[in-house]
């Protein structure tokens, strides 16, 4: 089997090519992989018959309304003889479709509607078409969320913006919405004056401003996955954090922010050092209003975060860790299909602990990478069989079933595996080489195998049974050579975890305790605890009182796993102030799962809190309570 399939991923790394579809195409096209685990089926787009290779937008966005509407210009790379392009869409309705170079009339229709991935939208191509002009209005688009003043920090002004991933943007943006069709993009965007925009692109500027519009431009010229398109737009301020390096937030967040991410810069050189020159020009993040519904998102350029991480000692900056090391790995490097997401979200959650360990030191990376081996064990309790994989098979199924700590402790461990095997000296210039020979294109699980086998196996048939590649990638389960955590990264606390079982408390350890101890602490906690345990745990530490959101979470976890009525004000205050998926998602799904005393809460909390929520958040939440609005 071993032999079979290296001699597979050889052959798959050869066929991987740019096809040449037309006879010239602009400048910095990025290829479109041939090869069968490339196919996206999450993607209506046909694009070794006509690609899109560079969107320009030209959109007015109406708060009142909640609407978009504008146009999208496409340029086509094409064969000579294809007659149509396949476009994704979800929901905008075009009203019109063009040649832009003649103003023709190209003829246009909707295909039948896909639960999960909208319809097709079919083009007519003429014979010498190679630009489109479509004029379309996005209503409720999904990848948008609309927030009206009281949603805001200072409820003033309304805020709007944008989630992508996985395949939201095909609801705003017309265009092949597959991460391994690459394409350039700009974007002149229309807002009401009192607002300022961003979007995940290095070249920003004021086109006009009257006495009720503002009129931005924005521009990204190198080739990037259609997902990482983003746009926020609101009463936001800028605060410098170094040469390359800033924060956007409200007013009234901004400070906190800064004094938060005053390490950017610095992570910045860290990770220059160790993964090879950041390719982007500035790294810019923004800090958006809670509804936010991920920790971060890693647009390039304009990193999207969560509220949550603001705990005020910097204890949970490894999310920017995170966020910025995917200026690497996803954005520079990226999954051709959701199938191979860990090469996304795993390369990445390696990367962090890379990062964590040069700036904050070994004692605490080797904490994050043991609280990584607990969420593996709890997601092989909660996943088993195919999906605990890391090349998974999603086809029939949402791309989102694959956002697991699979892709992103597995993947780190694979990745971790290889380092101890064949040690740092070996392994990072294979990692910076990774990142340097697929820059700007797409890739795929065979091609990293490829990689791996012609970078560092070398022909060592030795090696090559050691590391138990395919095993790592292709089968269920964690394969027998993982590393293990280090058993003393949180001897202290494991210590204290046992002796609660004859009721001691760490009271005075706690005071000190990092967050990552805190967390290993109250996750390693047995989840059936006595009403008294319980009193005595939120008495010594004033849990129901804590401001830090991670700890918060696993508080709150305990509790509802208890059925503890004197959390529940803080529950509820929690799950009412924020919408990152990360918390919301598991507290419903449990409260909702105890039919006698959760669900009734969860009835009672849900319709309140939904309004605050992103739709990628309720679609999920809505199939448990039904639409509550």
């Amino acid at each position: 089997m071993i032999r079979t399939l290296l001699l597979a991923s050889a052959l798959a790394l050869s066929a991987c090519q740019t096809v040449p579809i037309g006879s010239a195409s602009a400048p910095a096209v990025s290829p479109v992989l041939t090869t069968a685990d490339a196919a996206d089926p999450h993607s209506f787009a046909r694009p070794l018959e006509a690609r899109v290779t560079h969107v320009a937008l030209d959109l007015a966005f109406d708060f009142a309304a909640k609407a978009v509407t504008g146009t999208a210009t496409l340029d086509i790379d094409r064969k000579p003889d294809a007659r149509e392009i396949v476009l994704d869409s979800d929901g905008y309705q075009v009203s019109a479709v063009t040649d832009a170079a003649t103003g023709a009339p190209l003829a246009f229709a909707y295909g039948a509607d896909n639960e999960a991935l909208g319809r097709p939208l079919t083009i007519e191509l003429k014979p010498g078409t190679r630009k489109i002009r479509i004029a379309y209005t996005a209503s409720n688009a999904d990848a948008l969320q609309w927030l009206t003043p009281e949603q805001t920090a200072g409820k003033r002004h309304p805020f709007l913006f944008s989630q992508g991933q996985a395949i939201l943007n095909r609801s705003w943006v017309p265009t092949q919405d597959s991460p391994g069709i690459r394409q350039t993009w700009e974007a002149r965007i229309t807002v009401p004056a009192a607002l300022d925009v961003v979007m995940s692109a290095p070249e920003r500027r004021e086109i006009s401003r009257t006495a009720t519009t503002r009129t931005l431009g924005f521009r990204m010229d190198k080739p990037v996955a259609p997902y990482l398109i983003a746009i926020a737009i609101g009463d936001i301020r800028f605060q410098a954090l170094g040469p390359r390096t800033g924060v956007w937030a409200e007013p009234e967040t901004l400070p906190a922010a800064a004094k938060e991410l005053e390490d950017t810069e610095r992570m910045v050189t860290v990770s220059e050092r160790l993964f090879g020159p950041y390719r982007w020009g500035r790294y810019d993040m923004i800090v958006l209003p809670p509804s936010f519904p991920f920790g971060g998102m890693e647009n390039p350029v304009m990193t999207f975060l969560t509220p949550t991480f603001i705990a005020g000692d910097k204890s949970l900056t490894s999310l920017i860790a995170h966020e910025l090391a995917h200026s690497w790995s996803g954005n520079l490097a990226t999954n051709a299909t959701w199938a191979d997401f860990w090469l996304n979200e795993g390369t990445t959650t390696y990367a962090e602990r890379r990062i964590v360990e040069a700036v904050y030191g070994p004692r605490v990376a080797s904490q994050q990478v043991a609280l990584g081996v607990d969420a593996i064990d709890k997601a092989l309790k909660e996943y088993t069989g195919p999906d605990t994989r890391l090349a998974i098979d999603l086809k029939g199924r949402h791309p989102d079933d694959g956002l697991t700590d699979i892709a992103y402790e597995k993947g780190a461990a694979f990745l971790r595996m290889l380092e101890a095997n064949v040690g740092r000296e070996r392994f990072d210039p294979f990692l910076r080489g990774w990142f340097e020979r697929h820059a700007f294109k797409p890739v795929t699980s065979a091609m990293f195998l490829a990689d791996v086998r012609q970078y560092l196996v070398k022909g060592d048939a030795a090696l090559e049974a050691k590391l138990r590649l395919d095993e790592w990638v292709y089968q269920p389960g964690i394969p027998v050579n993982a590393i293990p955590a280090d058993p003393q990264a949180f001897a202290e606390v494991d210590a204290a975890v046992a002796a609660h079982a004859y009721g001691t408390l760490p009271t005075a350890a706690w005071g000190r305790w990092t967050t990552d101890e805190r967390l290993r602490f109250l996750n390693r906690l047995p989840r059936e605890q006595a009403r008294a345990r319980l009193d005595a745990l939120e008495r010594a530490f004033n849990l129901n009182a804590i401001g830090n959101n991670e700890v918060k979470f696993a508080w709150a976890s305990l509790a509802v796993a208890n059925r503890y009525d004197p959390a529940l004000p803080s529950l509820e205050a929690f799950l009412t102030a924020q919408g990152r998926r990360k918390f919301v998602r598991p507290l419903f799904l449990a409260l909702h799962k105890d039919e006698s005393w959760g669900r009734p809460i969860a009835q009672r909390l849900y319709p309140r809190a939904r309004p605050l929520y992103h739709p990628l958040v309720t679609g999920e939440l809505d199939k448990l309570f039904g639409d509550s609005r």
